[in-house]
């Protein structure tokens, strides 16, 4: 995102659910996990992560899942379209999926997580930094996983 950007708008695929996010987000990555994988039916997603006080919902409210324990993955009730998580381990952020803001082009991932649980045939060549679960928790992985 760039410094001069105030505000960014998204939502689903209907148009049903809206969100704004307020200001810079503290991360933008992709995510490799299986729970990722699965809930977005992608072979990785982007999110970006922002505090709770950046992001507001208007139209419909999204629909919430528990995906897992602590973790609710946030979702259009109309369309299905997967837009957001939220996980007790990152308490007071958001984190959205980058391709449901009306400009994602504006939130290129700056890092891979989870990469100890990527895909086999997904390679990654782009130079970011991989971390095999996440940079909080190892130090940036160098083979080609």
């Amino acid at each position: 995102m760039s410094e001069t950007t105030d505000r960014l708008t998204g939502g689903c695929g209907c148009g049903a659910v809206r969100y704004a996010a307020v200001g810079a987000p503290r991360w933008v990555a992709a995510c490799h996990c299986r729970d990722c994988r699965r809930l977005t039916g992608a072979p990785y997603s982007v999110y970006a992560g922002f505090e709770r006080v950046q992001v507001g919902w208007s139209g419909e409210a999204p629909r919430r899942f528990p995906s897992s324990p602590g973790a609710e993955r946030c979702f259009c009730g109309r369309c299905g379209t997967p837009l957001a998580y939220e996980g007790a381990r990152w308490p007071g952020e958001v984190h959205l999926l980058v391709t449901t803001f009306d400009d994602p082009v504006a939130l290129p991932p700056r890092e891979h997580a989870y990469v100890g649980q990527k895909l086999p045939w997904v390679h990654l060549a782009d130079g970011l930094p991989r971390y095999r679960t996440t940079a909080g928790e190892d130090g940036p992985i160098t083979d080609d996983q």
